[in-house]
């Protein structure tokens, strides 16, 4: 009885390390991979056409969405934040409190987020789709680094257009706020954007810039990643797909604690 037990608990404890290792081993081979393409990305230049059609992709793919998303989150936020201040005498200072919020984290994650669902996933989805058609192996066979010719584009377009589109959702949101605050709450404009003034500095804009970047970073590294991985034919792109999503959603919420914790702590 206590032999069978402990044989359990054994294989418990294998399988556990089995997965502990080849988790551990997914995470090195995208880093490897991201840092290989950041040592292609000269090859920009001579690939400016593609990095311009990369740059097109992420803002039409997401523009909509994200100027939507921008402006009902601002708007929510100076509700309930201006609901809350009003009982108090204070919804005059709701601009204060829609940019710190817009600015450090909702900016940043929500144009993350909305990256990684759109771009993100038909990343994963076309590198997928090559693998399972071999036409990685066709690029390996004719000496052209599947890294430097897929991922580095890609790579370039979404650390220039994730930043972009931050700002755009940070002063959207803002925007939103405003017009809330004006509405409903019966706040000036000119008192309303005073207070936005007072709260935005450099290092504001900086670490929101820096998360943008980050993120972008992240967004390409596994959905790409998870597109090299792919198997199974058409079965294996769909799961890769949900898997880069799932992936990016997990990351970009934790990296992003991580860095206002480094920065306002």
């Amino acid at each position: 009885m206590e032999a069978g037990r402990y044989r359990k608990m054994k294989k418990g404890i294998e399988a556990l390390g089995l997965q502990v290792l080849d988790h551990v081993s997914c995470v090195g081979n995208g880093v490897r991979m991201v840092l290989s393409a950041f040592v292609y990305l000269p090859y920009c230049i001579k690939a400016r056409k593609e990095v311009l059609r990369q740059l097109i992709l992420c803002g039409q793919k997401s523009f909509g969405v994200t100027s939507t998303v921008a402006l009902f989150t601002g708007m929510i936020l100076a509700l309930q934040s201006g609901l809350l201040l009003k009982a108090y005498g204070q919804e005059m200072r709701v601009g204060f409190i829609v940019a710190q919020t817009m600015f450090r984290e909702m900016g940043p994650f929500m144009t993350a987020l909305i990256l990684a669902a759109s771009v993100g996933s038909s990343m994963a989805a076309l590198i997928g789709t090559m693998k399972v058609s071999q036409e990685i192996s066709a690029l390996e066979v004719m000496s052209i680094d599947p890294v430097k010719f897929l991922v580095t584009p890609r790579l370039m377009a979404m650390m220039i257009m994730c930043p972009v589109l931050t700002c755009y959702t940070d002063l959207l949101g803002i925007l939103g706020g405003g017009f809330v605050a004006y509405t409903q709450l019966d706040v000036s404009w000119s008192n309303y954007f005073e207070n936005v003034r007072f709260m935005l500095n450099e290092k504001e804009l900086y670490v929101g810039t820096f998360k943008a970047w980050v993120f972008a970073v992240i967004i390409v590294g596994i959905s790409c990643y998870q597109g090299f991985v792919t198997q199974n034919g058409a079965v294996g792109v769909g799961l890769a797909t949900k898997r880069s999503v799932v992936t990016n959603f997990l990351v970009v919420l934790v990296v992003g604690y991580i860095i206002t914790r480094l920065f306002y702590q």
